[in-house]
């Protein structure tokens, strides 16, 4: 379970604008009015070595208004369900009567609190700082979110105030059951999946979307292995989620990703890809987790309506290339042994131990087959490389100039991996690292010889 910062504050005080800092993107709708953001959003910040979820909220007011009623009863939720509040307010039009209310109901909570003063670019930080010195919040930061400046002293508080992550019980650690999170759009069947999985009616199947609500966790052994199925709640446009109990199903099942092993994303055959599924997607590709794609319902189609099908899922998956698309029936039971092959295959790329030696040497057969383009002169050399991590599979490449690679020469790279090891079903990452120069800060001193050698020949040229 990862741990949440909520992000609490008045309206248009750039609450999303430090969500979008905080996550490293865009998902927050920004704009210079108040009342933008009414519902919490939620997202993953990975700029530490411990990720945590970041809340944005709706702003506090003291407006009567029945829709600033409701935004200020989800920040008020959010609030309660976060570990650490970080408390934002305008440098810019200072400190207000309603900012002592709002930190006076972020005290009672007993959470710890960080002050983070937006919006001080072009001020004097001094002077605008002191202005909210009376709250008595420490630590207190100075930050341009529009501009990402200031959150490196943020993120290390942040960091420190975290709690520590929460381990399994000790009668719950089995390293030989493998997480399965079962991940899709409301009503594409992942709850039947589960029952079909386990025969027999252990978690509730509906054709009414939003049944399930929780993640149900329940175990499974099939053919001598050992399996933990998380079944999630439906992730749906954030238009459409309005109960505050389905926001943090949504939440739940963002968790369930992040704990998950593998990831069977289950899609609806018969509307083929939706937008909807393509963000189920990218939450799972941020998470670095091996990925199954699985059409469902797809007995109910005829030949034309499969080859339309899965033109559409080449088309549109084209950014999840490297998962395997298969197809099954969970209502009928057809496809469940192909399924469980693909997790399989996708748990061992996830999970694979690299050697430094066979990393190097693929390193260097890529680069014998396709040398960099040369740019400015000049062309990057790959040294070596060494494995830098799992689940992801990272792969740390080491040597000259590596900052002028091109996309497409990574892209090169990892494809040319992928083929050599025969990872399926999994992201794999690359990190470049360029080498330091061993004669970087130091001075050539010349020899006695040397010297001797140099006025030789000074006075040889001045008496000519």
């Amino acid at each position: 379970m990862l741990p949440m910062v909520a992000l609490v504050g008045r309206p248009n005080v750039g609450k999303s604008t430090v969500f979008n800092a905080l996550t490293r993107s865009r998902d927050a709708l920004v704009a210079d009015q108040p009342g933008v953001t009414r519902d919490r959003q939620f997202g993953v910040c990975r700029l530490l070595d411990q990720p945590f979820m970041v809340i944005d909220t709706g702003g506090l007011s003291d407006e009567t208004e029945a829709l600033a009623v409701l935004t200020s009863k989800q920040s008020l939720q959010a609030i309660e369900q976060a570990d650490v509040i970080a408390l934002v307010m305008d440098a810019r039009e200072g400190l207000l009567a309603y900012d002592h209310q709002i930190v006076a109901h972020a005290r009672k909570s007993g959470k710890p609190l960080l002050l983070l003063v937006n919006k001080t670019d072009g001020l004097d930080t001094q002077t605008a700082m002191a202005e909210f010195s009376v709250l008595g919040l420490q630590p207190a930061f100075a930050v341009a979110a529009s501009h990402r400046r200031g959150f490196d002293p943020v993120l290390k508080a942040i960091e420190e105030r975290l709690p520590a992550p929460v381990e399994e019980a000790e009668s719950e650690i089995e390293p030989d059951r493998l997480r399965l999170a079962i991940v899709g759009r409301p009503n594409v069947g992942k709850s039947t999946l589960v029952n079909r999985l386990l025969g027999e009616e252990r978690v509730i199947a509906s054709d009414v979307p939003g049944t399930t609500r929780d993640v149900i966790a329940v175990d499974l052994e099939r053919e001598g292995r050992k399996y933990r199925l998380l079944d999630t709640a439906g992730i749906r446009r954030r238009a459409r989620v309005e109960e505050a109990v389905e926001k943090f199903s949504v939440l739940k099942t963002l968790q369930a990703i992040e704990s998950a092993q593998v990831v069977v994303c289950l899609l609806d055959a018969r509307e083929g890809v939706t937008d909807q599924d393509a963000t189920v997607l990218g939450q799972v590709l941020e998470s670095g987790r091996g990925l199954v794609v699985a059409l469902n319902k797809w007995d109910g189609l005829d030949e034309y309506q499969r080859g339309q099908c899965k033109a559409d899922v080449d088309r549109k998956l084209a950014f999840v290339g490297y998962a395997e698309v298969l197809t099954l029936s969970a209502k009928h039971g057809s496809g469940l042994k192909g399924l469980f092959k693909a997790v399989h295959k996708t748990f061992e790329s996830a999970t694979r131990a690299f050697t430094t030696s066979e990393l190097t040497r693929a390193v260097e057969a890529a680069y014998q087959a396709l040398q960099p383009p040369v740019v400015r002169g000049h062309v990057a050399k790959l040294r070596y490389a060494h494995p830098g991590g799992s689940n992801p599979p990272t792969i740390v490449i080491h040597g000259n100039r590596v900052g002028s690679l091109p996309v497409s020469y990574k892209r090169y790279l990892e494809n040319f991996m992928r083929k050599r090891f025969g990872l399926v079903g999994t992201p794999l990452r690359l990190e470049f690292r360029s080498g330091t120069n061993p004669y970087e800060g130091k001075k050539n001193e010349l020899t006695d010889k040397q010297v001797k050698q140099r006025k030789r020949l000074m006075r040889h040229v001045k008496k000519r």
